[in-house]
């Protein structure tokens, strides 16, 4: 075996003269040309001889059904999966949304309990957020429909999408519910001078 740490130029083997024969020339090796014109070769049509098929006994329980075509695609091909109802797509992903307005509930908290207001227009804002976030939802699931499913053919399955847009949403509602307490914003300062 060749050393591995040389070059690919140093590991090939030299090939003896006598492996390699030239490439005859067919104007002048050829048996059958013509002797006053080396250009024409003297071809002959033939034909190759090709072994017979054995012959099959065909007893009527081997036989193989015809194909019936049915105008679906491919004869092998898998059937398309089946649609998936609205209320099972509706139900996959909403872990995401869920996630989300648990933080932006507990931020809102936070928030509402320090900020001495009026505990009223806190639980309106939040109302508010809601009702945004259920129309981001709506609207996320409406370009989703005209983009997925009508302009790429596309069958959705899950409402995941949708829920990690509201989601998202959700979760920088609560940073900014967050962000709007004073004794956060200063422990978040206290964090930042000391570790940062």
């Amino acid at each position: 075996m060749t050393d591995q740490t040389q070059s690919w130029a140093e590991r090939t083997v030299p090939v003896p003269p006598d492996m390699h024969r030239p490439a005859s020339d067919p104007f002048t090796d050829a048996p059958d040309h013509y002797d006053d014109d080396p250009t024409r070769l003297n071809f002959q049509r033939g034909r190759a001889t090709v072994a017979p098929r054995a012959q099959r006994h065909h007893d009527g329980d081997d036989e193989i059904a015809p194909h019936e075509p049915t105008g679906t695609g491919w004869p092998d091909s898998p059937p398309p999966p089946p649609a998936v109802p609205f209320s099972v797509q509706l139900r996959r992903g909403r872990e995401w949304g869920v996630l989300g307005l648990v933080f932006s509930f507990v931020c809102w908290g936070i928030w509402a309990l320090s900020d001495g207001g009026s505990f009223l227009g806190s639980f309106l804002t939040y109302v508010v957020t809601l009702i945004v976030a259920v129309g981001l939802f709506a609207l996320a699931r409406l370009v989703g429909r005209l983009v997925l499913e009508r302009q790429l053919h596309r069958m959705r399955r899950s409402a995941r999408g949708s829920y990690l847009i509201v989601g998202a949403f959700l979760i920088a509602v609560g940073i900014a519910y967050l962000s709007q307490t004073g004794w956060v914003v200063d422990v978040w300062v206290w964090i930042k001078s000391n570790f940062y």
